[in-house]
């Protein structure tokens, strides 16, 4: 076979690609799969400890990327002031199509160097038996216990996979995903990372995204008892015609929807997570509803908790949820008695009135579960939130300084715009949108998590998926050069012509 020919099969290769690329889109759509949960593009990749010796210090503000295989229990460490509330939260995200048991879940603790509990809990996945996203959060609170995690210095993170038995494997100190290149060199780091990706694809391992911000204290201490129980009257109905919006895929996608009636874009399928974000000010209470269509099947069968509706507040911690069956016929979920956000709900007993502690955007996290697939098809269904905001906001509680990361605790005038217009959270992270594939944010891992078993097939997606289309142009037009240049015996040798696939280069984040 001669050079000429051999080239023009090149290009005619890249040709096809770009076909498959434009087509990809396409393909997706048809398979009907639900988008999975998209982690933060700009999170860092960290690795979790099996114990708090060489835990990784987590910096407040940021969003970190990790991942947990079964019975997992992972360390990291915060070095903490005495001037300032520091909240973790994990999010839990199981390949989909993964087997989950309603007990499974996450659980957060943050505990001094004693060892001494400040706070924790855990987020299981229910009776809906769907692999979705669980977030769970902890806290070192000043002034909430006179005693204990009070004082300046090191405390540490524990992450947990709860409600299954630990593997014969045991837990690994590589169990979380590749933040920094170490100094084995690009291969081994290479390796780990394949290792990691082969896990988190069999369904061993689930994805992590941490977040860590920090409250300052007041100006002014006031009251450390908790409120009276706030209005407990059923909400005024949220009616009107109803905008059109499309759900994020997690919270830093979540879409921003303000007081009214908003039409899901492309529906819900059995098995998604959609994200909403809403802007909720000091003193204002927050109601909403989330109404699931009926399915036209005529099926008179049950789901029973098919649609779950959970509330987390600035922090990602959990507020509230709440869940309805499904039989084919138009049903509702209500969060109907929200309190008010106040600064002194933070001493309540109440994880409702606790969790409404301070002013932000609100996430509402909507879930249809899988079970409804086998009863009444994938979907999608049709899907519209009611959300009302009661109350003028009122005055803040006078904070001493700025939050980590800034403007967390407070509502301008530009997010009352962005609820309006119906902005998106954060960057889509193209390429990152894979359930349990914290472990890399290229296109294998995503292909990985979708359950490609073909490895030659694989890596032609890879290939594809890798680059965009103006990158295969670019390398299209690369081919024709050389390929001209060596029929003219031009660069045929010493030129360092090169082209990189989609392996090489910086990973995306």
């Amino acid at each position: 076979m001669g050079r000429r020919t051999v080239w023009w099969r090149a290009l005619a290769a890249v040709g096809a690609a770009l076909c498959t690329t434009a087509a990809l889109p396409a393909q997706a759509a048809a398979a009907g799969t639900p988008a999975p949960y998209t982690f933060a593009e700009d999170a860092t990749r960290v690795e979790g400890m099996p114990s708090t010796t060489g835990a990784v210090r987590l910096a407040p503000g940021k969003t970190y990327r990790s991942s947990i295989r079964e019975g997992g229990k992972l360390y990291y460490r915060l070095e903490l002031g005495n001037g300032a509330n520091a909240y973790v939260s994990a999010t839990a995200v199981p390949r989909m199509g993964t087997a989950v048991a309603s007990a499974e879940g996450v659980k957060v603790t943050v505990q001094d160097v004693n060892g001494h509990r400040c706070s924790s809990e855990t987020a299981r996945f229910g009776p809906t038996g769907s692999p979705r996203p669980v977030t769970a959060w902890a806290s070192r609170q000043i002034g909430r216990d006179p005693y204990m995690c009070q004082e300046a210095g090191t405390y540490y993170v524990l992450v947990e996979r709860v409600g299954t038995v630990a593997s014969s494997q045991g837990t690994q100190g590589t169990q979380g995903t590749q933040g920094t290149r170490s100094s084995q060199g690009l291969r081994g780091s290479q390796r780990s990372q394949e290792s990691r990706e082969s896990q988190e694809a069999s369904g061993e391992a689930w994805g992590l995204e941490l977040g860590y911000v920090l409250e300052p204290l007041l100006k002014q201490t006031g009251s450390t008892s908790a409120p009276e129980v706030g209005n407990s009257t059923s909400p005024a109905a949220v009616t009107g015609d109803a905008k059109r919006r499309r759900g994020g895929t997690s919270f830093t996608t979540a879409s921003a929807v303000a007081q009214g009636v908003w039409e899901e874009t492309d529906g819900i399928r059995a098995g998604q997570t959609l994200y909403y974000r809403v802007p909720v000010d000091w003193g204002q209470q927050l109601y909403a509803t989330a109404e699931l269509g009926g399915s036209g099947s005529g099926d008179d069968g049950y789901v029973g908790n098919a649609l779950v509706m959970s509330l987390y507040n600035p922090v990602r911690g959990f507020v509230d949820d709440a869940t309805a069956g499904y039989d084919g016929r138009q049903r509702s979920a209500d969060l109907d008695r929200i309190p008010p956000v106040r600064y002194d709900n933070r001493f309540a007993r109440d994880d409702r009135m606790s969790g409404m502690r301070f002013a932000g955007w609100y996430y509402l996290a909507v879930h249809l579960g899988a079970p409804v697939a086998e009863r009444f098809g994938e979907g999608p269904f049709g899907l519209t939130l009611r959300v009302g905001v009661a109350g003028s906001a009122a005055e803040g509680p006078g904070y001493l300084g700025t939050s980590e990361p800034a403007g967390v605790f407070e509502i301008t005038a530009a997010d009352q715009e962005a609820a309006e217009s119906g902005s998106v959270g954060g960057a889509t992270g193209a390429g990152e949108e894979s359930g349990g594939s914290a472990g890399s944010g290229t296109a294998e891992a995503s292909d990985g998590a979708r359950g490609i078993g073909d490895d030659h097939t694989a890596m032609k997606l890879v290939a594809v998926a890798g680059i965009g289309t103006g990158s295969l142009l670019v390398l299209g037009l690369g081919v024709w050069t050389v390929a001209a240049r060596r029929r003219t015996g031009v660069g045929a040798a010493g030129q360092g012509v090169a082209v990189k696939g989609p392996g090489h280069g910086a990973p995306r984040r």
